[in-house]
């Protein structure tokens, strides 16, 4: 099972569902893990009987809300220790310490940090980060309305002393209220649905899926993106 780390104090529980819905339709077995504080996918993902701890499935995804580590997740879903679970792709969405180390982020395969440039979420999202016992590779994730150099250039300074390693590529989300409206009418209606999001907004997750899967040609990305745009 691959393990991808989606790490920051902006909210990105919408992001990594699409990236997880694009991946689905490629014919992965995903698993989204909310570790973040708040748990908003308790409050947009629709659930018959939510309970301190649950897994439900969400249009070919699976969730999993209130779990402090992998281990009470095996238990729930009734899968020893030693076992793996069957997923193909597990995504961990955490803005806190606890689940940085609790989920052994350290080891995924991908880590990316997602950011707007509100100082709260900056600072938030790397509060996750201290205290690292080896650096990490990250890559920057970003919604701006501008991507200006002086914001890269502000990250790059407050996580001085931070034993990470920044890829030299970066993914960037326009902040859009186009996008958000259709955000928010999705959560509304209980669907993931991609028609009317921006094509900036797309390219992003299409960059993003690509990245995970490593061996997938844009092409079979971009096909699946226009499926789910369809609604097939």
């Amino acid at each position: 099972m691959k393990k991808i780390g989606f790490i920051g104090g902006y909210d990105k529980t919408d992001l990594i569902i699409y990236v997880a819905k694009i991946l689905t339709e490629l014919g992965q077995n995903v698993l989204v893990v909310d570790a973040t504080i708040n748990q908003k996918a308790r409050y947009i993902i629709p659930v018959i009987n939510p309970t301190l701890m649950y897994v439900t499935e969400y249009e070919d995804i699976d969730i999993a809300v209130g779990f402090k580590k992998v281990e009470d997740i095996k238990k729930y879903l009734g899968v020893s220790e030693d076992q793996e679970m069957e997923y193909d792709i597990m995504l961990v969405d955490t803005d806190n310490k606890e689940g940085f180390d609790e989920f052994e982020l350290e080891e995924s395969q991908k880590n990316y940090f997602v950011t707007s440039f509100d100082i709260y979420s900056l600072k938030k999202g790397l509060e996750a980060l201290i205290g690292l016992k080896n650096a990490i590779s990250l890559t920057k994730v970003y919604f701006s309305k501008e991507m200006l150099k002086e914001e890269d250039d502000y990250l790059n300074f407050l996580s001085l002393g931070y034993k990470i390693i920044w890829n030299d590529y970066r993914v960037y989300f326009p902040i859009e209220n186009g996008d958000l409206s259709v955000i928010h009418e999705n959560q509304r209606v209980a669907k993931i649905k991609f028609k009317k999001l921006s094509v900036q907004y797309k390219d992003g997750l299409a960059y993003l899926t690509e990245e995970i899967l490593g061996d997938a040609n844009e092409s079979r990305v971009r096909r699946a993106i226009k499926t789910i745009e369809r609604g097939v």
